[in-house]
């Protein structure tokens, strides 16, 4: 059902997430493979004669990404955002990640062997980076409480100090 706003409140209130995000590509065909066969995103749909491609990200009803090819242009952006996934998922990601051929991440850039925590969410990640250099990140909130002080750490120290 959907949620009826009345005159003076925030639309913010009713958004629940954000469906669509696009990210400028040097290479359209290297990059829908990376998406597609080493991530293992479903293909959607290409758009060869506009030099794009779409991704479902989840269910076609939860999420999209956009590919779109620039080329060689000589400005280039380096863009971030956060694939939403299961705890559990995300505890073995460095592995599946890795077995994929893609370099597990931690919240500076640094390769890892276990996600971290983002004790003020809380939240635990792994990052990773696409053919052309976008930060990529899975991440999954926990059910805990909020831990400042933690700051950005291994899964493995969350675990071991919440005992």
């Amino acid at each position: 059902m959907a949620t009826k706003l009345h005159p003076g409140e925030s639309i913010g209130a009713a958004i629940t997430g954000i469906y669509e995000t696009h990210l400028p590509v040097r290479d359209l065909r290297r990059s829908v493979a990376f998406y597609r066969d080493q991530l293992g995103l479903e293909f959607a749909k290409d758009f060869s004669e506009r030099r794009g491609a779409f991704f479902w990200v989840g269910t076609k009803a939860e999420g999209m990404l956009g590919l779109w090819e620039t080329g060689t242009a000589p400005l280039q952006m380096k863009l971030h955002f956060a694939f939403r996934a299961p705890a559990a998922t995300i505890v073995s990601s460095c592995e599946t990640l890795r077995a994929a051929g893609i370099q597990p991440l931690g919240f500076n850039g640094e390769p890892i062997v276990e996600p971290v925590v983002l004790g003020w969410v809380p939240a635990i990640s792994v990052y990773f980076k696409d053919p052309d250099g976008h930060s990529l990140e899975m991440l999954s909130t926990l059910d805990e409480a909020p831990d400042a002080e933690f700051g950005v750490g291994p899964y493995s120290s969350w675990v071991i100090k919440r005992g």
